[in-house]
């Protein structure tokens, strides 16, 4: 299975079955969480390698790995999360105006409201491992559309600000506001979104094989110096 293929409906019932099993932590990301936790990743200011953002997602303490019956489920089970980190990546890569967010559903005084808290908590989590990085879009003109998720996604907001969030209208509003904030996030850190992969430059040119070895032996250089690279 490609990594750049979406998950099917089937699939992703099957990691969503998954994560909330009585085989991963009980602070184990469950699908919305991590959506907004690969969605912050996939558009913020850097790249984070999977193996830095993967541990994150079992669980607060570092020790909590799933218990995986084998590796061959272990190798299913990230190659999904991979999928799903891709498919939000190229999503936006290509069609950004066709991202949606994964928000609950539920009814409130026989009216469906939207609960993005679980989505926002992710992309929180998200942030915080670039946190850093991430601070120039809070000295921003557009610092105002990071404020839903800041509200609907903190572990503690200030006492005053708790009247904000006390109902699910209100939850269903910033949830609704935080959506519609998410392209501008995206439109901020697409030009200044740096590689996790450094790139080396050389301050001088490449020696070649069978060019003299630059340590002055008069030998050449992959009988010298490079000789432990045709070792490799």
């Amino acid at each position: 299975m490609h990594l750049d293929q979406p998950l099917s409906d089937k699939e992703f019932d099957e990691l969503d079955k998954f994560l909330l099993s009585d085989r991963t932590a009980d602070d184990c990301m469950a699908m919305d969480s991590l959506h907004g936790f690969l969605t912050a990743l996939a558009i913020g200011p850097e790249e984070v390698p999977l193996a830095e953002w993967l541990p994150h997602v079992w669980g607060a303490d570092a020790e909590a790995i799933p218990k995986f019956k084998t590796d061959k489920e272990y190798e299913r089970i990230v190659g999904l999360i991979a999928r799903f980190m891709n498919e939000i990546a190229i999503t936006f890569e290509v069609a950004p105006k066709e991202y949606e967010p994964l928000f609950c559903e539920h009814e409130w005084e026989s009216k469906p409201v939207l609960d993005g808290e679980a989505w926002a908590w992710g992309f929180t989590e998200g942030i915080a491992l670039r946190e850093e990085a991430w601070q120039a879009i809070y000295e921003s003109p557009i610092a105002p559309a990071m404020r839903p998720i800041y509200l609907l996604g903190a572990e503690e907001i200030e006492e005053e600000e708790l009247t904000l969030v006390d109902t699910p209208l209100k939850t269903h509003k910033l949830t609704i506001e935080m959506e519609a904030a998410i392209p501008a996030i995206h439109k901020f850190w697409q030009p200044l979104r740096k590689s996790a992969v450094k790139t080396v430059q050389r301050d001088a040119p490449k020696v070649g094989r069978n060019d003299p070895c630059s340590c002055g032996s008069g030998k050449k250089y992959k009988k010298c110096c490079g000789a432990s690279e045709g070792d490799e």
